[in-house]
């Protein structure tokens, strides 16, 4: 597997440590956007911790009111279908506004675009 390494110096070099030639490391870059912008050949970024706190600090495309409705439901503990009903919308667009503000807020699954969210002040529980 080809991959770019992001972070600080001592990030990246914590990380070829920890890969100890399990990977190809084809590139480096100090900045996640450095690495977009290079557009790298490679199957995989990882990025150090540095600069995952970073990311998680900032986000770059706000909440729709919407998304921050289905984000409020969702810390409620509430399925898809449960969604659906309340805002009265279909479960694939409840499946979309998951799936979009996992990808806004750089969240793995529900529980984490939850805790992120909560972190950053866009709900209360």
């Amino acid at each position: 597997m080809r991959i770019a390494l992001v972070g600080s110096a001592a990030e990246r070099a914590r990380l070829r440590a920890q890969l100890n030639g399990s990977m190809e490391v084809v590139a480096e870059y100090a900045t996640l956007a450095i690495a977009r912008a290079a557009d790298p050949d490679v199957d995989a970024i990882l990025m150090g911790a540095e600069e995952r706190e970073d990311r998680e600090e900032s986000f770059e495309e706000p909440l729709t009111p919407r998304e921050v409705e289905v984000l409020e439901l969702l810390a409620e503990g509430l399925p898809n279908k449960a969604i659906a009903d309340r805002l009265h919308i279909s479960d694939q667009t409840v499946k979309f506004h998951v799936s979009s503000i996992s990808g806004k807020l750089g969240a793995a699954n529900r529980t984490d675009a939850v805790r992120r969210a909560l972190r950053r002040g866009l709900i209360t529980l």
